[in-house]
């Protein structure tokens, strides 16, 4: 099992990504860093881009993985993706979005649940995808 924050990190983003393509994404890069800070993952979904966050949390202990996303984080996300897409994309105007992905684990590191947000702040697209 990982081991630490970074670990805990990985191993979410690595369950976020499995989840994400059983939805129909295609994860077009993993932590892409820039000045500004890094996107997780960067995935197209009929024609439209998502930046995903993933947030995994262990245990009750901490503030839930949604709760973490705060409206400074919300601010870099948005500054990364554009960062992004004005160094990376071709096209000139695409669709995009800012998502979220929040792992929870228990305290002994077991996947509890997997839940998508396809827009941070919006609703989550119903079901646990664990």
């Amino acid at each position: 099992m990982a081991k630490g924050k970074v670990g805990l990190g990985r191993r979410g983003e690595i369950l976020a990504a499995r989840v994400l393509e059983r939805q129909g994404f295609s994860i077009v890069r993993r932590n892409w860093y820039c000045p500004e800070g890094e996107v997780d993952i960067v995935a197209a979904r009929q024609g439209e881009l998502t930046f995903f966050e993933v947030r995994t949390r262990r245990g009750a202990a901490y503030r839930s993985p949604e709760q973490s996303v705060t409206p400074r984080k919300r601010a870099r996300m948005e500054a990364v993706a554009r960062r992004y897409l004005g160094t990376e994309c071709i096209e000139l105007d695409p669709s995009w979005h800012l998502g979220l992905v929040a792992v929870a684990l228990d305290r002994t590191g077991k996947l509890q649940r997997i839940t998508i947000y396809p827009d941070v702040g919006e609703e989550p697209w119903p079901g646990n995808f664990a």
